[in-house]
């Protein structure tokens, strides 16, 4: 699989799909994030979460973290909420908490990042992905997750 096709998304593993990223052309990827597979898309990745959370790197952090991504297909933000509490990792679709961290991207980005195929400080740093809150947080967050690398 080589070119990135939404529609096998659900029946590739993270490691395929990181791969199907790192391949695909931007332009491609923001054609797809902008369309009516966008949701299954982010509901995926929202999905896989809690099974790719590390808690043995976690140790006693208790956070809430809003992901808004940009460039929904009315023009507005997708915010899903993943809560870590307890040795746990949760995905809620509506935020339902006050977040301790706040991370703000595009669609493009959010992939790349979600796929290992992007550094979070440098996005932050050069202003592709923007955090409110909890910066040590942020920069850590990584390594919370066992993020596939293509």
């Amino acid at each position: 699989m080589t070119d990135f096709d939404p529609a096998n998304f659900a029946n590739v593993g993270p490691k395929e799909f990181a791969q199907l990223v790192k391949n695909t052309p931007e332009s491609k990827l923001a054609e797809v994030m902008s369309g009516d597979l966008r949701g299954k898309i982010l509901g995926e990745v929202f999905g896989r979460m809690p099974q790719l959370f590390r808690a043995d790197r976690a140790g006693s952090t208790n956070a809430v973290i809003h992901w808004n991504i940009t460039g929904a297909p009315d023009g507005g933000t997708d915010t899903y909420e993943v809560v870590i509490a307890d040795g746990a990792c949760t995905v809620n679709e509506t935020p339902q908490h006050d977040p301790r961290l706040s991370l703000t991207l595009g669609p493009v980005e959010f992939l790349k990042v979600v796929s290992g195929g992007a550094n979070p400080v440098m996005m932050f740093m050069t202003g592709k992905l923007k955090a409110k809150g909890d910066l040590g947080l942020a920069a850590n967050i990584a390594n919370l997750f066992d993020i596939p690398k293509a």
